[in-house]
């Protein structure tokens, strides 16, 4: 989601714009709140509306921070040994590893079940014993699933895309926020605008040993053939942003060009795991 002074450019007191996902099982369908301090004008309404599809409610909310009281309801996620918080909390349980993702910034913050449930896929891979050196993480909204590699592989190079400038800006936010090194060395993570794969750092960059996708089962599917032939011998595949009822038809594109399900995953929102 773009920030609001990319949006509301010519307002002198721009809104704070908050998304969350109303109905899980309609994952394209975001409600944007924007938070004005003041009645919004006309052009103001207008670049409202330009956000999503048509007209938007107006409420007055009174003087309470409703900035704040939106995002005190996204309470902190427990993923394997992760803690993914906003903002508002500080105190984090000792023995895991937290990250402070602004849930106004973008998505991909560790609310959803998918990102939730990648995280705790790639702490099992760990704690499985394996180990990787070259990682890419394609749409990487948010850039935490690129934190987490990194933090389970520090010694790994990662790559982190997204077709969306906007977002890639965001994940460089938050890397600064979480103390994660950006560049082209090991333990750094590089960011680059792509979509998919099309791309000359990934191509530079391939093969790699862990390539981690959280979107959609539509482009999870189209993009099949390029992740498996950017995908080192005995490398692994980590998908989510299917749901159930989509699994088995991801599984079969990915099947069909040679690779193993490692794992189907489970639940609403299954991770699928594969390799060669």
């Amino acid at each position: 989601m773009p920030d609001a002074e990319d949006v509301f450019a010519a307002s002198a007191s721009p809104p704070v714009l908050v998304a969350d996902e109303p109905d899980p099982a309609r994952p394209d369908d975001w409600l944007i709140h924007a938070y004005f301090d003041h009645v919004p004008a006309a052009e103001e309404l207008a670049a409202v509306a330009e956000l999503g599809h048509g007209a938007p409610r107006v409420e007055q909310l009174g003087e309470a921070d409703w900035v704040t009281m939106s995002q005190s309801g996204l309470q902190p996620i427990r993923a394997g040994r992760f803690y993914v918080h906003t903002p508002m909390y500080r105190s984090v349980p000792p023995g895991t590893v937290p990250f402070d993702i602004d849930a106004g910034l973008a998505f991909g913050t560790g609310q959803h079940a998918t990102t939730a449930s990648c995280l705790a896929a790639l702490d099992q891979l760990e704690r499985n014993g394996c180990d990787f050196t070259n990682i890419a993480d394609v749409g990487t909204g948010s850039g935490l699933l690129a934190f987490a590699a990194l933090a389970l592989w520090p010694a790994a190079r990662c790559i982190a895309t997204d077709i969306d400038p906007i977002a890639v800006d965001v994940a460089r936010e938050n890397a600064a926020i979480n103390g994660v090194k950006l560049g082209h060395r090991t333990g750094e993570l590089l960011l680059a605008q792509a979509e998919g794969m099309d791309s000359p750092l990934i191509t530079a960059r391939a093969p790699f040993d862990l390539l981690i996708a959280n979107i959609l089962a539509g482009p999870l599917i189209q993009l099949a053939p390029d992740f498996a032939s950017a995908l080192a011998p005995a490398g692994t595949i980590v998908l989510a942003g299917l749901l159930d009822n989509q699994a088995s038809k991801v599984i079969h594109a990915y099947e069909a060009l040679g690779l193993t399900c490692r794992a189907p995953g489970s639940g609403l929102w299954p991770v699928v795991v594969l390799g060669w």
